[in-house]
Formats: C-alpha cells, structure tokens, sequence
C-alpha cells in the first residue's frame, strides 16, 4: 500500500514500503501547509525545481533528517554545498531507489536557486513502485504533447498543476488529463496565492463529464491510501 499525504500547494509526502518520500517540501510560508518544517520526516526528499515554492525547505529537512535529496545534477550540487546528501539526476534517467523507480520526466517551466544561481532544467517526476502501481508528479509545467507518452503504460495517479499564470490552467489541465489517462487526478498549485486562484470543483466536474478519470481533491493534511 502507498500512503499519499498533501501537506499543501505542491508539497507532499508518500509512503512506500515505510520509505518516507517528500516531494517539493515548501512549508514555512506556505499559507495551506498542514505541517511545519521541524516536524517533517523523509528518507528522501524529491525537488522538481529551484523555485522557492518547490526547493521549499528542503535543506533544513535534509540536514536535520539526513535524508538524500533526489533532484537535477544543479540542484543536487546546490544544496550539497549546504550539507545535504544528494542523488543527482537528469530528464529522461531513472534510477532505482528503495521506494521504486523513479524517473525525471519533461515540464516546460523555469528553474532558479534562492541566491539566483542557475537551477538546472525543470522536471516532473514518474515513481514506478515495486508493486506495479505509478504515480506520475507533473511538478510545474504547461501543456505538452508527450504527456501521452507518459501515461501510455498506465497511470494509477497524476498530480497536476491548474493554477494558471505560472502553470496549465484548468483548461489545459483537462487536457493533459485527456493526454495521461490516469485512474485517478489530484489538482495542485492553486489558491495559494490570489493569482492562481481557481474553482476546484468545477474542474472536477469538468474532467469527470470528459474523461473516466476520477479526481480526488485533497485537503492540506488528508491523507490518500493507493491500494
């Protein structure tokens, strides 16, 4: 079983195989977070991008816990200069780790440091457990076709992004639904902050009368049991 929990924006922690994964940890000033930074817990810890709302607190995390951070090779050089351990990575490579396959998938976004420093290509994230189930994090990304690839072996989850602004928004995140097929959608990356606000439910609404998708919303804390 894989535990699924959403601690707000895009941050996450999943459960696999009692493997605690964080995936783009920003908490301290994210105003969903539903856990604070001192009270995180990760083996490893997964970064998508530099940007603030993602990098999020993955260094003090990784330090306190010493949990290896699984990033592009830019980000990884990064925060091993501030003491983290690291597992560098680039698109398009997997790796196996304890938890499952993990491989960095393509999103068309940007990628900086806090300091300014370059961050390395953006990326999303596709975990292929040793159960068989995937699970595919679109990360920070606009529409694009490949996406079809992504999910031509089966999705049992995409998570994805339907802000707008600075992501797809709802429109083309119902496309990328179209595109990726998964069992099950979980939206992300809306109404943290005034410009990306969004009507949840009438995206699910919308995908579920498209698609045979289901969507499930998460609230920041709740927690979802993939089977």
């Amino acid at each position: 079983m894989i535990e699924l929990t959403y601690y707000g924006h895009a941050a996450f922690q999943l459960i696999v195989d009692g493997h605690i994964v964080l995936i783009d940890p920003f908490l301290e000033g994210n105003p969903q977070a539903a856990i604070s930074p001192q009270d995180a817990r990760a083996d490893y810890i997964v970064v998508t991008h530099g940007h603030g709302d993602h990098l999020g607190d993955t260094l003090p995390i990784a330090r306190r816990t010493g949990a290896t951070v699984i990033a592009n090779a830019e980000i990884c050089a990064w925060v091993k200069e501030k003491g983290a351990l690291t597992h560098s990575m680039q698109i398009g490579g997997g790796y196996a780790f304890p938890f499952g396959y993990l491989k960095l998938t393509l999103a068309l976004h940007g990628s900086s440091l806090p300091d300014g420093s370059y961050g390395g290509n953006p990326a999303g994230c596709l975990i292929h457990s040793e159960d068989g189930r995937r699970l595919y994090f679109a990360g920070d990304t606009g529409l694009f076709s490949d996406m079809k690839l992504i999910g031509a072996d089966g999705l049992d989850l995409a998570v994805v992004p339907i802000g707008d602004n600075y992501t797809m928004g709802p429109a083309d995140a119902l496309q990328a639904v179209k595109l990726l097929h998964p069992k099950m959608a979980v939206p992300i990356h809306y109404d943290t902050f005034d410009v990306i606000r969004q009507d949840v439910q009438l995206w699910k609404k919308r995908v579920e009368c498209a698609t045979d998708t289901r969507v499930r919303i998460m609230q920041p804390g709740e927690t979802l049991r993939i089977d």
